[in-house]
């Protein structure tokens, strides 16, 4: 098969189809994302060599369950053991043995193939295209914040940054209240929010402090301080950005103030395909282009420059070949 493998670089080449391990399905990839995740693994997040990406669409080619073959899936990205501490108390997301699909420990998506374990799938819904039903990890994890945090329709939240997730966030925390806005440095990328009657500001815009949660969205070094200038004493910040550089924080304000700061990560797949199927959750405008597996390196650096939100990598179609190696 073909697959994007970063090692230093990032070049196209030639990998074995994976076999599949107990409990695992052998996926065939239709579409995959590109995330600010996967942009920071070129930057040296994580140490990660192999294949990136783990935002997917794919096929289940071979599987013990039989409800699973043949159909299309997306899947959750942390494999785990079931036997650690944190699996043991019903918080695998944090099992001390994990593997994360194309971030550490694991092949990712950006190749025509990948394994996952039966378990960590989810049937996309009939009719929904593959690129909807690809943006239900980034939504997963747009909706972790509704599980962490109670929200209410009297909370005021601001949003910083208006790029992929920040505009997943807003839009999923505008389900919840309509106290919202969101702060961002691209006029063209707010106005997609504005059309959804979502509230935007300008970064260079006065913002009214005092909010009752801050999702802090930017993915720059910098966010989080802003983040503690607008939270109310008390309040909290939640953050989304993973940053590959190291990054200094001044911490009397936190302290002073007693804001409660939540790291937020992957969330529940559920709701998110829900959203994405009742069209509570608008993706399409978030599309700015989709590239072939064999320009995927083109479509990487692509992914990188301003002007650009989503970048999709479509698999090119292959022939059945996987009984070959069963």
């Amino acid at each position: 098969m073909q697959a994007l493998v970063v090692d230093g670089n990032v070049q196209l080449t030639d990998l074995p189809i994976p076999e599949p391990g107990p409990g695992e399905a052998l996926i065939r990839i239709t579409t995959a994302g590109v995330c600010n995740t996967d942009i920071e693994i070129l930057s040296g997040y994580m140490a990660f060599k192999g294949v990136p990406g783990h935002e997917f669409v794919g096929v289940v080619e071979r599987c013990a369950n039989e409800h699973l073959l043949g159909r299309r899936v997306v899947g959750e990205i942390n494999c785990v053991c079931r036997a650690c501490h944190f699996c043991r108390i019903e918080m695998p997301h944090h099992c001390a043995n994990r593997t994360v699909l194309g971030i550490a420990g694991r092949n990712g998506v950006f190749a025509q193939y990948t394994t996952l374990p039966e378990g960590n799938l989810h049937l996309v819904p009939e009719g929904m295209p593959d690129e909807i039903a690809v943006f239900t990890e980034p939504a997963a994890a747009a909706f972790r914040i509704t599980e962490q945090i109670e929200i209410t329709a009297n909370d005021r939240i601001i949003v910083l940054g208006d790029g992929k997730l920040g505009q997943l966030i807003a839009q999923v925390l505008w389900l919840r209240t309509k106290k919202l806005v969101c702060v961002g440095k691209h006029p063209w990328k707010l106005e997609l929010l504005n059309r959804l009657h979502i509230r935007t500001a300008r970064v260079d815009e006065p913002v009214e402090p005092g909010a009752d949660i801050v999702v802090e969205a930017t993915g720059s070094a910098a966010g989080l301080a802003r983040a503690l200038e607008l939270v109310r004493p008390e309040g909290t910040v939640v953050l989304k950005t993973t940053v590959a550089g190291a990054s200094t924080l001044e911490l009397s304000l936190p302290v002073i103030n007693e804001v409660r700061v939540v790291g937020s990560r992957c969330g529940p797949f559920r709701p998110a395909l829900e959203a994405l199927a009742l069209g509570n959750i608008e993706v399409r405008p978030l599309i700015s282009e989709t590239f072939a597996l064999c320009d995927g390196v083109a479509a990487l650096h692509r992914a990188t420059a301003p002007d650009v939100m989503k970048v999709l990598l479509r698999m090119e179609p292959i022939p059945a070949q996987v009984s070959s190696i069963a």
